[in-house]
């Protein structure tokens, strides 16, 4: 039987890793880890000679990633979170005295509308638990249900995920903005002239879209798309001061609008409701501490139906 090529390997040796991917630099990862820079020296040497591989190269005075090393990067910040959870493993869970950290993985839009209530909720049971929020990323999606294992759920719409289960959020509307200086733009806008305008669109792939956007080419109206973005919160700021339109959630656009110059108005069609749900694995189903999570975000996705109730409240 081949040996386990983990048997000679110490664990620290993963966080010296992810800090050194993400840091680029021995003196800054050391800080970040509260160690000594020896020590996270002598840490890169060891892991060198397990790759057998430089990990980080000098270029001028700083450093980058060897090939393999960016290849490590995503796969340490997972693998790190999956020896987080087993060790974080509890009999039973406690939210008043828990320092379990979750993390969620979850657009930008859903941090920002959903991301303060579910804060909020769990700083008022569990003082001690820490809220990680990760980036959605395509890979994330498309690689459901493998990328749920190392993480406690994903906040995402129906359509993308499937064959796993989900606890259902919270529901929101589509909206068209347009610069709030835009002229030639009145109260609202027809089919012909969405036709004709230039557009802003998020995750412009074949299977990564929005589904609205996606809708309006099916009804016969194709966007002429100037700017791909691959996020939802620069959208406004890239119509801001142009004649572009774009599609973003009502929830996001209501409160980015007065700060990013734009106007808000109705779609012209009837486009279909963006339905949020939380995404998770069955590896957790028995799992008492991810329970009360789900248990919290529901409870802050009710908050999103209460827009004039403060968040802290």
């Amino acid at each position: 039987m081949a040996a386990d090529p983990l048997r000679n390997l110490d664990l620290n040796l993963l966080l010296s890793l992810d800090a050194l991917l993400e840091e680029r630099n021995v003196t800054r990862a050391a800080t970040r880890l509260g160690l000594s820079q020896p020590a996270v020296s002598a840490a890169l040497r060891r892991l060198r000679r397990h790759f057998g591989d430089e990990l980080l190269v000098r270029t001028g005075n700083h450093y980058d990633l060897t090939p393999l090393a960016t290849q490590l990067r995503g796969t340490t910040t997972t693998a790190l979170a999956g020896v987080r959870r087993v060790f974080q493993a509890e009999p039973g869970f406690d939210p008043a005295t828990s320092t379990r950290e979750f993390t969620v993985v979850a657009s930008d839009y859903s941090t920002t509308v959903l991301g303060d209530h579910l804060a909020t909720e769990l700083a008022r049971e569990a003082p001690g638990v820490r809220l990680r929020f990760q980036l959605q990323t395509h890979a994330d999606v498309d690689q459901a249900p493998e990328s749920l294992r190392h993480v406690d759920g994903m906040v995402l719409p129906h359509g993308f995920v499937h064959d796993v289960p989900a606890v259902e959020l919270h529901t929101d509307g589509w909206v068209l903005v347009v610069s709030a200086d835009n002229e030639t733009v009145g109260d609202e806008l027809t089919m012909e002239q969405l036709a004709e305008m230039p557009w802003v669109v998020t995750h412009h792939a074949p299977t990564a879209f929005t589904p609205a956007i996606r809708q309006l080419s099916m009804i016969g109206v194709e966007p002429d798309v100037h700017v791909v973005t691959e996020s939802f919160l620069p959208v406004p700021f890239l119509v801001a001061g142009t004649p572009r339109v774009a599609l973003l959630q009502r929830q996001l656009a209501t409160r980015m609008a007065g700060a990013a110059g734009v106007r808000i108005l109705d779609c012209p069609w009837d486009v279909v409701p963006l339905k949020e749900a939380f995404w998770w694995h069955p590896s957790h189903r028995a799992d008492p501490a991810h329970a009360w999570l789900r248990q919290m975000l529901t409870r802050a996705a009710a908050r999103l139906d209460q827009p004039d109730r403060p968040s802290g409240s």
